[in-house]
This record gives structure tokens, C-alpha cells and sequence, in this order.
């Protein structure tokens, strides 16, 4: 797909191949009105196309906020790491799909704010309390990027893999249709079990057969 010009939108700044141990991806890098708003995007197959088609055809697409604890350092304090490697496993067995990695990271507090809720998390408190305690909402993440970037890419009508009802509302009140929501819950450990309560419970996620 050649390079798009965008005034005032998001605009495509480099692409190449990126083979993983998932399958082989274009891997986009992609860049907001400012060098500070950036994402990279991993498309497989013709997300365009799927996208028109819509229904069980549309693209499979995951919207996925850095971790560097979990994706990198593969902490068990969340799941991240697990949605992260699972949606990659199901976007390259579907027929086109796209995974927005964005640089959110702590639901969008920043790594250092991040760290020092895992400091009052070790102290009792929950992900949200520790947030609220730091004088943050228990989400700040803005999907209104996600959203430009996916039109960008033409994926207007897509099967979104998220357990978040905030996201898909805010995709669609920003010109996305959800053609279906898939869950996104791979087997976690143990020690995740607190985090993902707190995710369901205080949250709204829709977890299944999480108590």
C-alpha cells in the first residue's frame, strides 16, 4: 500500500517486512501532528479489503498499550504479555488484521507513575486505588489516535480482540464500527489473578469465568 498524505492526521513514516515467530508481518511505523504522538502497527494481509467486506471477514484487530514490565520483562504482575503474544497468534491465522502497538504506557500514567503504583500496590492497595492514590483516573488512555490510524489504514469495520467495553466505545464514537468484539483472554498466571479481578470487577473488562 503506498504512503498516504494526511493535513493534521496521522501519516505513515516507514514500513518493511517483520517475520516473527507468529508469521510474517509488514510491520508500519506511523506518526500523529507532533513527533510525540507515534505507534507502530502490524498489518497482515489486505485490511482494506477485508474491511469493506465486513461480518466475519472484516479485519481482526487488537489495540495494545506498551508494557515494558510485562511485554518485555515478563512480570506476572499483569496479563499484559500473554494478550500481547495471544493476539499476535490470532491475527496471523485470520485472513487480514492489524495489532496498533501504542506507547500508553500504565493505561497512559507513564512508566515512572506506573512503577510508583507498583510500589503502593505492594503496600495492599489495587491497580485503581493506586492510580487514584497517585491522582490519576483508573484509565487515562485516548483512543482517538487508534481510531485515525486504523482509518488511515482502512480498517473502518473491524472484529476489535479486547475485553474493554471503554475501548470499543470510544472507537465507535470515533467513526469505527465493531463489527464484533472477540475476547482476548489468554491462560495468565497465578499470581495475575488480583489484577485481572480489579480489571473485571472494578473496571467493567469482561472476563469469562473470572470471579
Amino acid at each position: 500500500m503506498a504512503k498516504r498524505k494526511q493535513s493534521g492526521g496521522p501519516r505513515i513514516v516507514a514500513r518493511a517486512e517483520l517475520p516473527t515467530r507468529f508469521g510474517k508481518f509488514e510491520i508500519v511505523g506511523i506518526r500523529g501532528r507532533d513527533a510525540s504522538e507515534e505507534a507502530v502497527a502490524l498489518v497482515r494481509g489486505n485490511v482494506r479489503d477485508s474491511s469493506r467486506r465486513g461480518g466475519k471477514l472484516a479485519p481482526l484487530v487488537r489495540i495494545h498499550s506498551q508494557c515494558l514490565t510485562g511485554d518485555v520483562l515478563a512480570s506476572e504482575r499483569c496479563d499484559c504479555r500473554a494478550q500481547l503474544e495471544y493476539s499476535l497468534a490470532k491475527i496471523a491465522k485470520a485472513p487480514a488484521g492489524v495489532l496498533l502497538y501504542l506507547p500508553q504506557e500504565g493505561r497512559g500514567i507513564g512508566l515512572m507513575n506506573k512503577l510508583r503504583a507498583y510500589q503502593l500496590q505492594d503496600s495492599g492497595m489495587d491497580t485503581v486505588e493506586a492510580n487514584r492514590r497517585l491522582g490519576f483516573a483508573a484509565d487515562s488512555r485516548d483512543y482517538a489516535f487508534s481510531a485515525a490510524i486504523l482509518k488511515l489504514l482502512g480498517a473502518r469495520n473491524v472484529r476489535l480482540l479486547s475485553n474493554n467495553p471503554d475501548k470499543v466505545e470510544q472507537l465507535e464514537r470515533a467513526g469505527i464500527r465493531i463489527a464484533e468484539r472477540v475476547p482476548c483472554q489468554p491462560r495468565t498466571s497465578r499470581r495475575s489473578r488480583a489484577y485481572l479481578r480489579t480489571k473485571k470487577h472494578k473496571m467493567g473488562h469482561l472476563l469469562i469465568g473470572l470471579e
